[in-house]
């Protein structure tokens, strides 16, 4: 189980990079903090899930990729509310800055990633231990 955190510690990794990409980029197009955050978290929920799927568990022979990205999405939703709602707080009690989205998608990221690793483990790729 070690082992498999720390793999889904590492895609968080590469999610946190995209999310934090694709949420600047979205504010550059004019989008703002929480509609920008939004395309951004399904950006890099859809990027850890390829990773995770690779890398991390083994995925069920039984199941469809088109369903187990649906499962996948939905298990995300329960870290991703406890994210969202850690990345909200942080934008509106933190001191305004070119900064500040990638440090409230970080400690959003952080908040939700155990609740994201246990919904994973435990239902997406259960049958992986």
């Amino acid at each position: 189980m070690k082992r498999e955190f720390i793999r889904f510690a590492v895609a968080g990794s590469v999610g946190f990079a995209v999310d934090a990409g694709i949420l600047y980029m979205a504010l550059a197009v004019g989008a703002g903090y929480f509609s920008g955050r939004c395309v951004s978290f399904i950006s890099a929920v859809w990027v850890t899930w390829r990773i995770n799927r690779r890398f991390t568990f083994t995925p069920s022979p039984h199941t469809s990729q088109w369903k187990e990205w649906w499962q996948y999405l939905l298990a995300m939703l329960g870290g991703g509310t406890i994210n969202y709602a850690a990345y909200s707080a942080a934008i509106f009690s933190l001191p305004k800055s070119s900064m500040l989205p990638i440090y409230a998608v970080g400690i959003g990221s952080l908040i939700g990633m155990a609740v994201n690793f246990l919904s994973a483990k435990l239902w997406i790729f259960k049958r992986s231990h």
